[in-house]
């Protein structure tokens, strides 16, 4: 096992993950830091990645119920993030000459594990990235790599209210729906009680022994 940082800290502004998430990945690129996994909350936030169509976002920008939108450089279409849901940046260096498509199978492995844990079972798709129930995304994932190093990540629907996805075509994908780890549980599943359970399986998946990281990396929203 490797060694590896958890950075747990809370609800964070997007932004101020956005900026973080960069500069641990420039810091691990330079072998500064090992391998890192930061696990959150953001208040409600629209992110639209470079495939974004102007058509995926069904409301217009400046009345998104609240919600900021941020236009990002990670792959994938236009999501959402909020209360209630997980979500993940691992900032990892890839073996090798950094095979995209082994790490992303490997993030839809460790979202796998975590829901058969609650007694979920979810699948992948042959067409698209995440992980689904049927026609419903429950983990949406949308990675970038910089000189072999991972940003962005995955965000898991835990108790999230899926009426925000309804600003938005999710992913980019007509025809297909969203769904919380909760309703397909049939009982409450908190970002808090998933988020050991996705850090376990993180671990597991990437071979790494976490130990919590320095305490100034992030930190959380005064609210």
């Amino acid at each position: 096992m490797k060694p590896g940082w958890l950075v747990t800290p809370g609800r964070v502004p997007y932004d101020d993950a956005y900026a973080a998430m960069h500069e641990l990945a420039e810091r691990r690129i330079r072998d500064e830091i090992p391998d890192t996994l930061i696990l959150l909350e953001h208040p409600p936030v629209y992110t639209a990645g470079r495939r974004t169509d102007p058509m995926h976002l069904r409301m217009v920008e400046q009345d998104a119920r609240g919600a900021d939108v941020r236009h990002v450089d990670r792959g994938g279409s236009v999501t959402f993030h909020g209360p209630g849901q997980l979500v993940g940046y691992p900032i990892v260096k890839l073996p090798g000459k950094g095979d995209v498509i082994r790490y992303l199978r490997s993030l839809e492995e460790v979202i796998l594990r975590s829901a058969a844990t609650f007694g979920v079972g979810c699948e992948r798709s042959e067409v698209n990235t995440g992980v689904w129930a049927g026609r419903r995304k429950v983990c949406a994932i949308g990675v970038r790599t910089s000189r072999g190093v991972t940003l962005h990540g995955f965000a898991l629907n835990c108790t999230t209210d899926l009426r925000w996805f309804d600003a938005i075509v999710p992913c980019g994908l007509e025809g297909y729906g969203v769904v919380t780890l909760s309703e397909l549980a049939g009982r409450e599943i908190t970002v808090e009680e998933a988020l050991p359970v996705v850090a376990r399986g993180f671990a597991d998946v990437f071979g790494l022994a976490f130990e919590p990281a320095p305490v100034d990396l992030l930190h959380p929203a005064r609210t």
